[in-house]
């Protein structure tokens, strides 16, 4: 069986070895100095200003948006787009904290939501914020979703979760919005086991994610901030000023360990990018070659394809059924993400039948879809194995 990820961290063995030799010297493990350093490390990998470090992707997502309702961005009752295709929890928070989720479809040649069905559900509701997911290191015309937020005074923020480390033109995907959010949940690019984080250039965002990281108190704040808040609130007191909870918040808090990983698999990520990206293109175009068979998925339109798992999005579920079982015992597949999001019980329970897409690229993806694993680790002849599987049929 050729698996989705073959280890827990890149250069495994190693990665243990000094984690332990870490946790046996280390003086405390909740959040401090190495997760300090590492929202350093990684907010300059990416090249933005600020980086929060969370305890995963999905916090990320529910810290973004409970911190722009914080700053009064959004309010309650807003209607929010989000990308039809994608993970459960970029849109869940968008239903826990009483925003309208609005279901963007996405388009099939490149799974994902391009700015031509944004201005088509814009038209049908209008929306105060897009949440775009950038999907399986993919993208459409992200500049072009970017410039039509901005004409129409839409907040744009990106789940970059399966991203980290596309380029689209000379640009990362996670720094053309507002603010991102990143997983380094194991089976991503980078892994710390669980974690994520959220990255912006805008210091009062950054400042209030602070906040809600944390149960809305201010031990994580610059001395400077946090006596320009104490001052604002009129907390004179150190007896209380520890316990003052100034806004909502949660405790998505990391680990000393959790940063250590952080720290020491960023020195591979470069790598890591490059060898994804090679296996892509080595697996993905004799296999979309075959148009008889799958729906061809565009991507010369990006400079750097970063990509964890390669989609096939099948003609038929018949092709999709018999690929199934071709792959049973062999190789390790998946649906393509969490599938179309308005097909799942939870949002027909919670935002009603009537938000959902009808004849959607995206419902067609669910149903015809899957993925398999593209790690930095495979063989050759492991990747010779999954075409011939995918291009016999």
């Amino acid at each position: 069986m050729i698996p989705l990820i073959k280890s827990t961290f890149y250069n495994e063995a190693d990665t243990k070895q000094k984690l332990c030799r870490f946790i046996e010297s280390a003086q405390k493990l909740s959040i401090g100095q190495q997760c300090l350093l590492f929202e350093r490390g990684f907010a300059k990998y990416q090249g933005r200003k600020h980086c929060i470090f969370v305890n995963s992707g999905s916090s990320a997502n529910l810290a973004l948006i409970q911190a722009l309702i914080n700053l009064g961005k959004l309010h309650k009752g807003d209607c929010v787009g989000f990308s039809a295709l994608t993970w459960s929890t970029n849109v869940m928070p968008l239903i826990q904290l009483g925003l309208t989720p609005v279901p963007v479809d996405v388009e099939l040649d490149t799974l994902n939501v391009s700015s031509r069905t944004l201005e088509r559900a814009h038209k049908r509701r209008p929306i105060k914020a897009m949440f775009i997911t950038n999907l399986l290191g993919f993208c459409d015309d992200i500049g072009t979703i970017a410039q039509y937020c901005k004409k129409h005074n839409i907040l744009f923020i990106e789940d970059n979760c399966e991203a980290l480390g596309t380029v689209y033109k000379k640009k990362k995907l996670g720094n053309w919005g507002l603010a991102s959010t990143f997983s380094f949940y194991v089976g991503h690019h980078m892994s710390t086991v669980e974690g994520g984080a959220i990255l912006t250039d805008n210091t009062s965002l950054e400042t209030m994610l602070q906040l809600v990281r944390a149960h809305g108190w201010d031990r994580n704040l610059t001395e400077q901030k946090q006596l320009k808040i104490r001052l604002k609130h009129n907390v004179n007191s150190t007896f209380y000023s520890r316990y003052t909870f100034y806004d909502l918040g949660y405790n998505f808090r990391t680990t000393e360990i959790q940063g250590f990983l952080g720290n020491n698999q960023l020195q591979y990520l470069d790598s890591v990018v490059q060898k994804r990206q090679s296996n892509f293109f080595y697996m993905a175009k004799p296999i979309y070659a075959r148009s008889d068979l799958y729906y061809p998925v565009r991507f010369d339109h990006i400079d750097v394809v970063s990509n964890f798992a390669v989609p096939v999005i099948c003609r038929s579920r018949k092709i999709r059924d018999e690929l199934v079982k071709r792959c049973d015992g062999k190789v390790e597949i998946r649906p393509v993400v969490g599938g179309d999001m308005t097909s799942q019980p939870f949002f027909h329970k919670y935002a009603g039948g009537s938000s959902s897409l009808s004849n959607s690229n995206a419902r067609v993806i669910h149903e015809q879809g899957l993925y398999f694993g593209n790690n930095p680790e495979l063989t050759k002849n492991e990747m010779n194995e999954i075409v011939g599987i995918f291009t016999s049929l």
